[in-house]
């Protein structure tokens, strides 16, 4: 079956999964847990392996700059436990979806049937994927729609170690990740540096190591850049296969004609907006 299939799959329901990020629900419940600034993000995303290291969060994340992961997790498990955290996580994901609307969107069953079958599928192919792993050993919810948060989680951190996997085969650091990607135009270089924190000359040394490698063509890539970053997508698209392949092409496209309205929710909702 064609990866472009799986990938349309994917990157519709993609918001649904993403808003816990932005939300206020979210910042708000990990500010009464104890967690301050950054520590909300890398404590909520890490809690499934229980008491994370910031090193095995600087391993997994692979793109933040580790000082920033150090300063963050320094203090998160002497303030709270990961189980508070998970729980304090869907939560706010329940409310914040159904403060946009998404119990309203109809297909719900449906496109949960779907991704479910997708996420389960994954769930036999843990081997190299740790962030995926620990997330796969969370019990699911009983409440439909976020059941779908949590399907779509699970196909996020799927998609995401091999992602990571695809990278560090091609001797692309995080780092220089982030610069091939503001380098796309696809992100603004701005939030990429804000949001990564690496200092400007770990960017400019990357910069430096990418140019050497011909990848970058003034501030934009080159031949060579594209085509590599063309193929990270496409490995990482194949990768993802193990998932979606349980559905085969026509579940996939059926998928993604169900996900778009819940992705556009999200969106007109405002549950991506910044700040």
């Amino acid at each position: 079956m064609r990866t472009t299939a799986a990938r349309s799959a994917w990157r519709r329901l993609e918001p649904l999964h993403g808003m816990i990020y932005f939300v206020p629900e979210a910042a708000n419940r990990y500010t009464a847990l104890g967690l301050t600034g950054r520590s909300g993000y890398f404590a909520s995303r890490s809690a499934a392996f229980g008491r994370a290291t910031a090193d095995v969060v600087i391993a997994t994340f692979y793109n933040f700059c580790p000082d920033l992961v150090r300063r963050s997790m320094a203090t998160a498990w002497d303030t709270t436990t990961p189980d508070q955290v998970l729980q304090a996580r869907r939560e706010a994901a329940g409310e914040a979806l159904r403060r946009g609307g998404l119990h309203e969107v109809p297909d719900l069953d449906a496109t949960l049937a779907l991704a479910r079958r997708a996420a389960e599928a994954a769930c036999d192919h843990p081997q190299g994927r740790p962030l995926f792993a620990a997330h796969a050993t969370l019990p699911w919810p009983d409440d439909p729609l976020l059941q779908l948060w949590h399907a779509q989680t699970l196909l996020r951190e799927f998609r995401g170690d091999g992602h990571v996997a695809t990278l560090l085969a091609e001797g692309v650091t995080g780092v220089e990740a982030l610069v091939l990607h503001a380098a796309s135009g696809d992100v603004p270089t701005a939030f990429l540096k804000f949001s990564r924190a690496w200092p400007e000359e770990d960017w400019t040394a990357a910069d430096e190591r990418l140019r050497a490698r011909g990848l970058l063509d003034g501030d934009a890539l080159s031949t060579e850049g594209k085509a590599l970053r063309q193929h990270i997508e496409d490995r990482t698209d194949a990768l993802a296969m193990p998932a979606y392949s349980a559905l085969g092409e026509d579940g996939c496209e059926r998928l993604a004609e169900l996900a778009r309205p819940f992705g556009r929710r999200v969106v007109e909702a405002g549950l991506l907006s910044i700040g």
